[in-house]
């Protein structure tokens, strides 16, 4: 039993790194470059695009004869209606997930 707790720390301990190094890989490559033409291009349309994907994907295989989409339309239109208000994404993101899970654990519009 030993033997499998220290092989999941490991396991475990070796992500975190791979984590972090993937994670600040880019600033460390791209600290003198903070002013590539690029660099501005993708922050300013890369958030979008990933939400609209993001969008696309979750929506991906929904019937939408029926009426099983309706926590997801919901949660979708409070976070949309929540950033259009505060424009504070993570307040949003986390109020319509929020809202999203409430309405699928306690099946409110089952």
């Amino acid at each position: 039993m030993e033997i499998a707790i220290s092989h999941l720390l490991i396991v475990m301990a070796v992500m975190a790194v791979a984590t972090f190094i993937t994670r600040s890989l880019p600033f460390i490559v791209f600290h003198k470059q903070s002013e590539h033409p690029l660099l501005d291009y993708l922050g300013k349309y890369l958030p979008p695009v990933l939400m609209v994907l993001l969008l696309v994907y979750s929506f991906k295989n929904e019937a939408f004869i029926s009426l099983a989409f309706v926590p997801e339309l919901i949660g979708l239109l409070v976070t949309l209606i929540l950033h259009l208000i505060w424009r504070q994404p993570l307040i949003s993101i986390v109020t319509g997930t929020g809202v999203y899970m409430v309405l699928v654990q306690t099946a409110i519009l089952a």
